[in-house]
């Protein structure tokens, strides 16, 4: 039988500011990625974020992104390696805290945004991510975007990694996601989400935005919870996979 883990970024509140379906969401998926306090997320919303998913049996990830509030971490910066060790280090760290606060472990460590894309492209900061995670606990699996540079400095490094996969995003011919920026970045209607996915989990292939058969593999699906139809997205996602016979658990 197939099986791929499902997971969902969340924890991005902020103050007064609230983000996402967090609570609903955590009964579809079967791991998070929890924001750190850089990009989003602050110590209250952290906190509640991870008991809830261990109420739930929801495994639980750090999700580490540039220290950009404004930009919710979409934004490239021009950090060194070493900045890159240091604010994965930290971040880690934070999270790491309040889930052994509340009796839990840590499973994995995905990196957020412009963080993320950025290490999916260039070695050294790949490099660095991965060994900040290592150093924090080899035992975490490192979640990067499927044939990343991320994924193959994690895999060098000693680590588990969980190849990852879009469900509501477009490709490049090379594998990457399609910059935000391009009107075609995002995919809104369910029922071509729903065959991208459905291509990706069985066939390990991708249609790329210029018409190109794209090879990945699919381990972990994202999912987001920000958007409008967030919730019923989620709901069609899960239950077509089910549909489909894969099994969903957190690797």
């Amino acid at each position: 039988m197939i099986s791929v883990d499902l997971n969902c970024d969340m924890g991005e509140s902020y103050g007064v500011y609230a983000l996402g379906n967090d609570d609903a969401i955590l009964d579809l998926v079967t791991s998070v990625n929890i924001a750190c306090g850089y990009h989003a997320g602050d110590p209250r919303t952290m906190r509640r974020t991870v008991a809830g998913a261990l109420a739930k049996r929801v495994a639980i990830g750090a999700h580490p992104g540039l220290p950009d509030l404004a930009g919710f971490g979409r934004r490239n910066m021009s950090i060194t390696p070493d900045e890159a060790y240091e604010m994965t280090v930290y971040q880690i760290g934070a999270l790491e805290a309040f889930v052994r606060a509340e009796g839990g472990r840590m499973h994995h460590v995905k990196p957020h945004g412009a963080l993320y894309n950025m290490a999916a492209q260039q070695d050294k900061l790949a490099e660095a991510i991965a060994e900040a995670v290592y150093k924090v606990n080899p035992e975490l699996v490192l979640y990067g975007l499927s044939g990343s540079k991320l994924i193959a400095a994690g895999e060098r490094a000693g680590l588990r990694t969980a190849s990852e996969v879009f469900a509501d995003r477009t490709y490049c011919r090379d594998g990457s996601l399609t910059p935000r920026q391009e009107p075609d970045a995002l995919i809104h209607d369910p029922a071509t989400a729903a065959a991208q996915i459905i291509q990706m989990v069985k066939s390990g292939t991708v249609i790329s935005r210029e018409q190109i058969e794209v090879k990945l593999k699919a381990e972990t699906i994202c999912i987001h919870g920000d958007g409008e139809h967030a919730l019923a997205f989620a709901r069609q996602i899960r239950e077509l996979l089910q549909t489909e016979g894969i099994q969903l658990a957190a690797g």
